[in-house]
């Protein structure tokens, strides 16, 4: 009864309107990309000191600890964290990046990274300061309120 030419139109357009009403209606447009203020990269030699890696710091306390155990060069900023969180990324490869960090319109600060997939010994690791504005969870997790331990030399 219908032409398989008519079908196929009508289904692309029912499927542009789809894609234009999720559109509007926010599932999409409520999502936020976020760029971090500061950032700091490095690697670490031992790769136990891995194992108790944040991947949010909220409290300065917190972040002397993973400095001082990790030994970060750089000197030890001063972060404002009524207003910033810090996020932690690690990986085994020999490169490292945020691939993005979006803010959901739920509050949920999803954290995404990249490594080469050549293994190297180790850890690689980018720490970086954000907005705390908005930001309930970071990939799922509460943001932390008091500082945790972090093994230590």
């Amino acid at each position: 009864m219908f032409n398989s030419r008519f079908v196929l139109y009508l289904s692309l357009l029912l499927a542009v309107v789809a894609v234009i009403a999720l559109g509007t209606s926010g599932a999409w447009a409520d999502n936020n990309d976020v760029t971090p203020s500061k950032t700091w990269s490095g690697s670490v030699d031992d790769p136990e000191l891995l194992r108790d890696a944040p991947a949010c710091i909220a409290h300065q306390t917190m972040l002397e600890k993973l400095w001082k155990v990790w030994a970060i060069p750089d000197p030890l900023p001063k972060v404002d964290f009524n207003k910033e969180i810090v996020l932690v990324i690690t990986g085994s490869g020999s490169m490292l990046q945020f691939e993005s960090i979006i803010l959901n319109d739920r509050g949920d600060l999803k954290v995404n990274a990249m490594e080469s997939l050549d293994m190297v010994p180790g850890f690689r690791y980018i720490i970086a300061t954000v907005s705390r504005e908005g930001v309930k969870t970071v990939n799922g997790k509460e943001v932390p309120k008091v500082a945790i331990t972090i093994a230590s030399r």
